[in-house]
């Protein structure tokens, strides 16, 4: 039986069932889990579906993202993990899914280990998990409307940066045409995706980009936001969304980092013209980390002030033809 048969069999099994997302759930992952409770309501109506995830301000255009429950206690019969892995989810959704009599995953990263599933669908391939939901409903038979395409579009969207980054292909356009089709106001919601920020994601944008560092000769540029930035301007959530991209446009940058302090812990988020496998990185410096070759992130327990230089240092090592005793 194929993965979708038989996550569909689970599903049809089930009584009640939480999707979920990464801690810090961003654009796909969200898309994704609110497109897959839409298509589950039209043809299983009778399962219970939850969505797992603390909604960002700029997401609660997306229809279904009011129902979105932060913290889930309930009991589920399966969860399924959307766009990330069970190694980073929220506390509340690792014990609903160490609890779950089965489990599954539908993800695009490559660095996901589809062994820790039930049933797994992963894709390296796929631009987006929401265009591998988007196949679901096709495979199920479920046709698309307004509601279900800005879910869709709005990891689309979020994962291709606007149709920016190289896992844009022929097949991602086609896609966005045919949601595109539906009715639904797709300039508000591309706006909203990338673009708005709320004052306090400004302010921090431009501190952390006037602080940021350019090293090894150029060819590496990192930026650091510790908390007592993001206390003074009242940020957090997804106030830093984007930062890194931003980064990465900088003229003879390889590599940009954004290194955020969050609690106990220093989230790394990491961009790459292709030179540098930033998933790789990411696994070096957190064997939880991971994501895409171009795009990946990792998180390191400790403060910013003694993890940062370790982690400058691996980031210029990982650069070919870099000595990085000489590129600090």
């Amino acid at each position: 039986m194929n993965p979708s048969s038989e996550l569909f069999e689970l599903f049809q099994r089930s009584q009640r069932v939480l999707l979920t997302g990464p801690e810090g759930p961003d654009g796909d992952s969200i898309g994704a889990c609110l497109a897959l409770q839409h298509i589950l309501a039209r043809c299983l109506p009778d399962l219970r579906v939850d969505v797992a995830g603390k909604i960002p301000d700029r997401y609660r255009f997306v229809p279904g993202s009011p129902a979105m429950i932060a913290e889930p206690d309930a009991r589920y019969d399966g969860v399924v993990v959307l766009d990330g892995d069970c190694t980073r989810l929220p506390p509340s959704a690792t014990r609903a899914f160490q609890a779950a009599t089965w489990t599954g995953l539908i993800d695009h990263h490559r660095s996901t280990d589809a062994s820790l599933y039930q049933v797994a669908l992963l894709d390296p391939a796929a631009e987006s998990t929401c265009g591998m939901v988007r196949q679901l409903a096709a495979t199920w038979e479920v046709p698309l409307d307004p509601e279900l395409a800005t879910q869709l579009y709005t990891g689309l969207v979020f994962d291709t940066g606007g149709f920016r980054h190289s896992n844009t292909r022929p097949s991602t356009h086609r896609l966005a045409a045919e949601l595109l089709e539906q009715p639904f106001d797709h300039v508000n919601a591309t706006r909203k995706i990338l673009h708005e920020r709320r004052p306090q994601a400004l302010f921090l944008l431009g501190r952390v980009l006037g602080a940021a560092q350019l090293l090894a000769g150029g060819r590496l540029i990192v930026a650091s936001c510790p908390a007592s930035l993001q206390a003074e301007l009242g940020a957090g959530g997804d106030d830093h969304e984007g930062i890194v991209d931003l980064l990465q446009l900088t003229t003879g940058v390889e590599l940009a980092a954004l290194l955020m302090e969050k609690g106990p812990k220093v989230r790394i988020s990491m961009r790459s013209l292709g030179a540098v496998d930033v998933a790789s990185l990411a696994k070096r410096l957190d064997a939880g980390g991971g994501g895409h070759m171009r795009a990946a992130g990792a998180s390191m327990q400790g403060n910013l002030a003694e993890l940062q230089p370790r982690i400058i240092a691996e980031m210029a090592a990982s650069l070919p033809d870099i000595d990085a005793s000489a590129a600090l």
